[in-house]
């Protein structure tokens, strides 16, 4: 496979980037909004915001219906990105601390490389598997050195990998959908397809607690909604389709070092000699993983 920089692959490294900047900072805003509002309003509130926005946007630009066969994939978007790692996220958030997340998410690159080649059929050299596991290893040593597994993993680090595995398998799938539906009609086709469960939960989380807060945490909130949730994932997806999701997956090894310096910058938070050594153990993992690789993507349709 040519690893030559095409003005299409050159493009989607740019969105790409555009997409992990605006990522970046979901981890800290969640930690600034989850301690003020509840996880469960946090997560799917978000997600109600944004799906207006998308029923917006999907009606002033005339998009089509998505075929059968792509609503089935856009449901697995939908769980990895729209459900399962703003919860999972959340939940965690509520007693750690973002720059530690940071760190454990640092596998998130090799997770979804890892989707990517299952949903791609192909067939990569034992490296490739080898690099992923160490990648696991190193956070799990990280874990462990910090205190976290004593008696076995604490439960917002439970939820910090399982928020990695549903938006890795996220990340894959809607990359390669939006081969077909674009970037932008992707993520809102599954923001729609899931407000019928996240606009009940967040109801029901409003009910149950009713939301009070300052400026801060309604801004952090905020963030979570129109950048995190919305406008961060037109860039994302639709520079996976256009760079391909394992070229363009490379980019994410910028995101935990940019969410480290989001943390200790405007949180306060304290980022030890171990959380930068175990990122940076992982981040050699993940560019075996990304190197190991093969086979090109597919055509791409030029959508937004």
């Amino acid at each position: 496979m040519s690893n030559a920089i095409t003005p299409e692959r050159l493009t989607g490294l740019a969105l790409g980037g555009l997409g992990v900047l605006a990522f970046s900072m979901s981890l800290p805003a969640t930690r600034i909004a989850v301690q003020q509002l509840d996880p469960w309003f946090v997560a799917f509130g978000r997600a109600v915001g944004a799906a207006l926005l998308a029923g917006a946007y999907l009606r002033f630009t005339g998009a089509p219906r998505p075929t059968g066969g792509q609503w089935r994939r856009l449901s697995l978007v939908a769980v990895g990105v729209v459900v399962g790692f703003p919860l999972f996220t959340s939940l965690a958030l509520t007693t750690q601390t973002s720059a530690h997340g940071a760190v454990v998410i640092t596998v998130l690159p090799a997770m979804t490389a890892v989707f990517a080649v299952v949903r791609a059929g192909e067939r990569p050299p034992p490296l490739f598997w080898l690099a992923s596991a160490g990648g696991l290893l190193a956070v799990l040593t990280f874990l462990a050195a910090s205190g976290a597994v004593r008696g076995g993993l604490a439960p917002a680090d439970l939820f910090l990998l399982v928020a990695v595995v549903l938006c890795g398998l996220g990340y894959a799938e809607g990359g390669a959908l939006a081969r077909e539906l674009g970037g932008a009609r992707t993520i809102c086709w599954a923001l729609l397809l899931s407000l019928p469960v996240t606009g009940t939960v967040t109801l029901a989380a409003a009910v149950a607690n009713p939301p009070h807060a300052d400026a801060g945490a309604w801004s952090a909130f905020g963030y979570l909604t129109l950048v995190s949730m919305f406008l961060g994932f037109f860039a994302w997806y639709a520079g996976l389709a256009r760079g391909g999701v394992a070229q363009v997956g490379q980019v994410q090894l910028a995101q935990p070092v940019l969410t480290l310096l989001w943390s200790a910058s405007l949180l306060g938070e304290t980022v030890g000699a171990a959380s930068v050594a175990a990122a940076l153990a992982v981040l050699v993992c993940v560019v075996l993983t990304q190197r190991t690789r093969n086979g090109a993507p597919p055509p791409v349709v030029d959508r937004v």
